[in-house]
């Protein structure tokens, strides 16, 4: 098992906040994926949503810790499209996915592929790009 998805796994069951940055006051997608990552939450807005003209500005920041691949391990972060101009981040594991779900609010596991279409897949970089 990947040591990504094993710190992914021992924060599920911590509840959902959005814009939650700690396990100890709640997560939400961006705050899992900094808490899975070791990213510190400073170096990420908390000023966002993942909708429309936000979105891009969170991808900028994503492509700093991250490059996108093509084929998707376990581990790797997940780009998903869960409305017409909704995003949301989840973590690829060899059983399904890893994510802070809004409405079971709290951090899963789900079984299998994400019911949404995935933008890109994402695997962290050894350095961050400084911009």
């Amino acid at each position: 098992m990947s040591f990504v998805v094993k710190r992914a796994r021992a924060l599920c069951g911590c509840r959902f906040r959005p814009q939650g940055r700690t396990p100890e006051l709640g997560l939400d997608c961006v705050g899992l994926a900094c808490a899975v990552y070791r990213i510190p939450a400073n170096r990420i807005p908390n000023d966002y949503r993942l909708r429309s003209g936000d979105a891009d500005r969170l991808q900028n920041y994503v492509e700093q810790f991250f490059r996108k691949v093509r084929k998707a391990w376990p581990g790797d972060l997940l780009t998903l499209r869960v409305a017409p101009d909704q995003l949301h981040l989840a973590i690829l594991s060899e059983r399904g996915f890893i994510h802070a779900d809004a409405g079971l609010r709290r951090v899963v596991e789900t079984p299998g592929p994400p019911p949404w279409p995935i933008l890109s897949v994402h695997r962290r970089r050894r350095k961050p790009i400084e911009k």
